[in-house]
């Protein structure tokens, strides 16, 4: 595996480059706002890779949750089969938002118990916790992303740089969720706090599709959606976004890649010393012991 990561980096770096020179480039310029829509192919990949890193904290959360004993693995897997069946059939009979197709839902929402199997066959016990905190890590790095270059975005547009729009409030708030979490796991040693993380991390995914559908459901400063929802694009602006979002998703990859290992050999380390510190107490303690008492004074 050591042997792919300088591929996969040399792959990662060319498409970043590619999609840069797509974006500013070769993309038609936007007709109302001119060249400062440009930096919708940062600001949109980037939203979308960060929701994709808290969904794989929010899998790998619930499988750390559920790895507790064999019933509760069965019973939470059963759950999200039932769960992703009712939503896929339920696609088809109730009214959605103009623009969405009953099939695309249903694909999506059956992606997500096959995701949870994915998961837990590729990570299972600790490994779950160190996926869980390595994708909030750079999930939070990228939703920062979207949090700045939001209002850069907004100032020339807008002509402010921020308003408690719902999409934009509900952003800020996950990003305080998820970092929230990430306190908690740097300062607290307790032996529950990552359970307790998990368990903060299911509750700031509920709010992961509330930032999504905001703009679907509620009247907003924010743009609606250009993809489904009635919205449309040009066809070449769609590539260069969709490039971008592969490079992004390449990169969060990446970064996730090294920052897992970093994590486990960090773990790894910190048990071996415990581990040493122990033993090394033992010894003392048995050789404290084979010591004969001397006599005291006559």
């Amino acid at each position: 595996m050591k042997r792919l990561f300088p591929i996969f980096s040399v792959i990662t770096v060319l498409l970043l480059a590619y999609g840069f020179y797509e974006a500013i480039w070769v993309a038609p310029t936007e007709r109302t706002m001119g060249d400062v829509q440009r930096i919708f192919y940062y600001h949109v990949p980037s939203a979308w890779t960060a929701f994709l890193l808290f969904f794989i904290n929010f899998l790998a959360s619930v499988q750390f949750l559920a790895s507790a004993t064999p019933t509760t693995r069965r019973a939470v897997a059963w759950t999200f089969d039932i769960l992703g069946a009712i939503g896929a059939i339920a696609a088809f009979y109730i009214p959605l938002p103009a623009g969405m197709e009953p099939s695309a839902v249903a694909t999506t929402v059956l992606m997500i118990p096959l995701s949870y199997y994915i998961v837990g066959k590729f990570f299972d016990g600790p490994a779950l916790d160190i996926l869980a905190v390595t994708a909030a890590e750079v999930g939070v790095v990228f939703c920062t992303i979207v949090l700045v270059t939001g209002p850069i975005w907004a100032r020339p547009v807008w002509g402010i740089w921020w308003t408690w729009d719902l999409r934009l409030t509900t952003t800020l708030v996950l990003w305080l969720i998820y970092v929230s979490y990430l306190v908690l796991r740097r300062f607290s040693d307790s032996a529950q706090t990552p359970k307790l993380a998990a368990v903060l991390a299911v509750f700031g995914a509920l709010d992961v599709p509330l930032v999504y559908f905001s703009i679907w459901f509620f009247r907003t400063q924010h743009p609606q959606p250009v993809i489904g929802g009635g919205g449309s694009i040009d066809p070449r602006m769609m590539h260069v976004l969709l490039i971008n979002w592969l490079a992004f998703s390449c990169l969060a990859g990446m970064v996730c890649w090294a920052r897992y290992n970093l994590e486990k050999m960090k773990r790894d380390i910190d048990e071996a010393l415990a581990l040493e510190s122990l033993m090394g107490t033992d010894s003392a303690t048995q050789a404290k012991a084979q010591i004969p008492l001397g006599r005291g004074p006559a």
